[in-house]
């Protein structure tokens, strides 16, 4: 439900979103039945920017998926890249923990997760927030959050009046 949600908002405010699989197909097994099409595998999408930089990399993940990211080498190669050139990155659920905590890329900033993840976290302070946003870092508890959350992304990469727009056509209002 979260990737849904977020891919859906992006794409409503006009920004090109590239759904990539860590998985060993395009085809994502998602929680509940749910399959998630990908547009491209991983190492195809890590290829194609290699000479350039992605604007933002969002993970989602409920288990048994967030471990999965954790354990990808290459997407913890290039959320590394992205936090080393000061570009925005993030998670949401329990990806937070499996995947940004995990792999250090949370060190220096505040963020939040989903309950049962809480105590995986080095700073759990602000682990009873929906939503935060720590300079170029984004982080959401879960799927009760993912529009809030994609709102935020929205407002990360394209700028207030456009998170206001799109929350407006949602009829979303926090």
């Amino acid at each position: 439900m979260e990737a849904i949600t977020i891919i859906d908002a992006l794409r409503r405010a006009n920004a090109k979103v590239v759904v990539a699989s860590v998985e060993d197909g395009v085809e994502i097994a998602a929680l509940h039945g749910m399959r998630i099409v990908a547009d491209v595998m991983l190492d195809d999408a890590a290829a194609d920017q290699s000479e350039t930089q992605l604007d933002l990399i969002i993970m989602t993940g409920g288990m048994p998926g967030a471990e999965t990211l954790g354990g990808s080498e290459k997407l913890v190669a290039l959320l590394k890249k992205q936090a080393e050139a000061n570009r925005p990155y993030g998670a949401i659920g329990a990806a937070t923990a499996h995947v940004l905590q995990s792999h250090g890329l949370l060190t220096g900033r505040k963020a939040t997760t989903c309950a049962s993840m809480a105590v995986l976290l080095a700073d759990a302070s602000e682990c009873e927030n929906r939503v935060v946003v720590d300079g170029n870092v984004i982080t959401s508890r879960g799927p009760g959050t993912a529009m809030e959350y994609a709102l935020a992304v929205v407002e990360k990469l394209l700028g207030r009046v456009e998170a206001r727009r799109l929350a407006e056509d949602l009829l979303f209002f926090a």
